[in-house]
């Protein structure tokens, strides 16, 4: 038996903006606006799901029943459940970089505060 699996990079990357959609601005969507923040929870997830094959055109060929069945075994049968680990995976992504980067990104955010937003030192 013959199984072809395509899980696509822009998939991925789709379901990342749609979860984050459902996260306040700030600092969540704000955060992960930042370039090497996006890629490393782009990374995360990725790295994290079933079987993902990065180099030959994001697919993988299964050929025989072991290989079929250890595959199904990690990742869910049905489309429904197969977006809900994708999107569990996102949130643990989200949780994890938040909580391990938080000062840095609290410190790059407060950076990136356009200058006629900040409070004068005129007055003292």
């Amino acid at each position: 038996m013959q199984t072809v699996i395509k899980l696509t990079q822009q998939a991925v990357i789709g379901e990342i903006n749609s979860v984050l959609d459902t996260y306040p601005y700030q600092p969540y969507q704000q955060a992960f606006a930042i370039p090497d923040l996006r890629q490393e929870l782009i990374s995360f997830v990725i790295h994290r799901l079933p079987c993902f094959h990065n180099q030959i055109s994001h697919s993988l060929l299964l050929n025989d029943d072991v290989q079929v069945h250890s595959f199904r075994s990690k990742l869910p049968l049905y489309p429904l459940e197969q977006q809900l680990h994708l999107q569990k995976l996102i949130h643990e992504g989200i949780s994890s970089i938040i909580r391990d980067k938080s000062d840095w990104i609290s410190n790059y955010l407060c950076e990136t505060v356009e200058p006629n937003c900040q409070t004068s030192h005129w007055f003292g």
